[in-house]
């Protein structure tokens, strides 16, 4: 997950744009069972407009009555605690007697969110640094590591980039990919240079790209927080693709292909100059086992996979496709095993 919430941060700016009274809710800590993690985050207008979610529903309904009944009186930063007794356990919801620690942070010009904005847009890492006794706020670059943490009066949040998105091929399965991924907030970008398959091609917020792979995987300079997944079957697209994006820092690495196709892949990109070490990068056949059958399946199962890479989910706590259970009617010339 984000950071914080990309969509939180924007609807605040707009806010503060427009002159209302905003607040930032961030989760700061959890005991027991909590149904939002620690760096979740929710804003409030005082229209009572909420974007955003702490606790699932509960607490957001006890927050917003706060700002309808009041206003937003606040004019620095306040840490509450929900569900520190049985009773207040019950009223709001929280499972097993959970309780949640949240900061209240009223913004304004002074939280800096439209210059943070900005400077996710430049996709930089950064660091902000919340006064809890003043509501002063500092930006500076950050190094990756935790998502928040306490450090005397500060609440310490990281900021990263959107996470980013390349499939290489514009056919049936790339669609339900992208519309899967654009909900999980990647930025997607589908290359094709094959004009056939781009004719007619759409999805909402995704960018259609005519340009050879290999080409645009180096102009997108890809990092820490990128993912390439090749779907064409082409080696002749998908190989010069792959063999740039092992290379780079992107996270995940992926291409489509049954069991033999994929060694012979693995085989064709050895004689290349990609190295064992970035071969052992390759997902293939790609995707999570879940017995995925439709093109709409096994995009889940692809993104599946790529979250508990994401989430650094211990490859011995999967099982992937290439490791999954071979039907005895598998010739080999399936797209993934099922």
């Amino acid at each position: 997950m984000d950071s914080i919430d990309l969509e939180v941060l924007k609807t605040s700016a707009a806010w503060i744009a427009a002159g209302h009274k905003a607040e930032l809710v961030t989760v700061m800590k959890t005991w027991g069972s909590s149904p939002r993690p620690i760096g979740a985050t929710l804003a409030i207008c005082d229209d009572g407009t909420v974007v955003g979610s702490v606790s699932g529903g509960c607490i957001e309904d006890d927050l917003i009555a706060r700002v309808r009944d009041h206003g937003i009186t606040r004019d620095k930063p306040e840490v509450v605690s929900y569900g520190i007794t049985a009773d207040e356990a019950h009223r709001f919801g929280l499972p097993c007697g959970g309780t949640i620690e949240l900061a209240l942070e009223p913004l304004g010009a002074h939280s800096r969110i439209a210059e943070l904005l900005d400077m996710l847009e430049q996709r930089r890492l950064v660091e902000r640094r919340l006064n809890l006794d003043t509501g002063a706020v500092t930006l500076a670059p950050a190094v990756a590591g935790n998502i928040l943490e306490r450090v005397g009066n500060e609440l310490v949040t990281q900021h990263g980039p959107r996470w980013r998105l390349l499939i290489i091929g514009a056919g049936q399965l790339s669609r339900f990919l992208a519309q899967i991924a654009t909900a999980m907030e990647y930025h997607v970008t589908v290359c094709d240079p094959r004009e056939e398959y781009r004719q007619g091609w759409h999805v909402d917020n995704v960018q259609l790209v005519h340009a050879m792979p290999d080409d645009l995987v180096l102009e997108m300079k890809l990092d820490h927080r990128s993912a390439v997944v090749a779907l064409t079957h082409d080696p002749k697209l998908d190989d010069l693709a792959l063999m740039e994006a092992l290379k780079s820092d992107a996270f995940y690495v992926g291409a489509i292909g049954s069991r033999l196709n994929n060694t012979k892949r693995r085989e064709r990109l050895l004689q290349f100059d990609v190295t064992p070490e970035q071969m052992d990068r390759l997902h293939g056949p790609i995707g999570l086992y879940i017995g995925s059958k439709t093109p709409a399946e096994i995009a889940i199962s692809i993104l599946a996979e790529m979250t508990a890479v994401k989430n650094g989910v211990p490859s011995s706590m999967q099982v992937n496709h290439a490791a999954a259970p071979q039907p005895p009617s598998d010739n080999g010339s399936t797209c993934m095993v099922r």
